[in-house]
């Protein structure tokens, strides 16, 4: 079975760093797309980043863009998330997703590409 296991959230104050992993299971690695996704109280989840595992090509949210970075450990099949520079908007729970496929850059943020969904990781960013 498919399986994605999100960890490393936390409460940290505004300018703090965090990092978010998220370890897959099941499945061959390298022909997946791993994305994070966050839905914060009240709204809508949306997409953060995304990484195509065997090209490295990654694509970032404007809100993130030179806050976060996306990267993985092949060899033990996790995706991590640094998120430096945390704002209290960043609040919201955390989730990693994959889709077996490479896609266009252009929708790699879009939820409904990604098949595969782990639970989520609350990260609290206090002012």
């Amino acid at each position: 079975d498919v399986q994605l296991q999100a960890s490393g959230g936390g409460l940290v104050q505004a300018g703090g760093s965090l990092r978010l992993s998220c370890a897959a299971s099941g499945f061959y690695f390298d022909d997946y797309t791993i994305g994070w996704f966050r839905q914060a109280p009240g709204k809508e989840r949306e997409g953060v980043s995304s990484i195509t595992i065997p090209y490295g090509r990654t694509v970032y949210a404007d809100s993130v863009n030179g806050r976060f970075t996306i990267s993985t450990n092949n060899a033990k099949n996790t995706v991590h998330l640094q998120m430096n520079g945390l704002k209290p908007e960043d609040t919201a729970v955390y989730y990693c997703a994959a889709f077996d496929g490479f896609g266009s850059a252009g929708r790699l943020l879009e939820l409904g590409i990604y098949h595969y969904w782990g639970q989520g990781t609350l990260v609290t960013v206090s002012s």
